[in-house]
């Protein structure tokens, strides 16, 4: 549970997934489950295991998804992340509702951009 913590931490993420080791996705393990489950239990986190506290009840998505159903699938679960597992079922990542607002944002900018130079073209 400790190196999940450090990695966390060294990452700076909020969760990761969580896998067997014939590598299926098993669960995950996110910061507030550690500070639910550990610190606010007072519990000593040196000597559990991330199965002990990780989530297990997983919402799964294709690579294929698009923009619109990854954001609409997060809002319709009240979710802030999409595992990502490919046809085969083997974990591929996670999409975050930070990641979705990063495309977002640079898709606004790219158009923006677009605009002022037919607005303001070079001379």
């Amino acid at each position: 549970m400790m190196e999940a913590a450090k990695y966390l931490r060294e990452k700076q993420v909020r969760s990761v997934g969580v896998v067997d080791g014939a590598g299926k996705l098993a669960g995950v393990v996110s910061q507030s489950d550690i500070s639910d489950k550990v610190a606010a239990e007072n519990k000593c986190p040196a000597w559990m295991k991330v199965s002990e506290i990780m989530s297990r009840e997983l919402l799964t998505v294709s690579p294929e998804m698009t923009f619109e159903e990854s954001l609409l699938t997060m809002e319709k679960n009240g979710v802030y992340h999409l595992l990502i597992l490919d046809a085969q079922s083997r974990y591929r990542g996670m999409l975050s509702v930070s990641d979705l607002l990063k495309v977002l944002a640079a898709d606004h900018k790219g158009r923006a951009d677009l605009l002022e130079s037919y607005m303001f073209p070079p001379r």
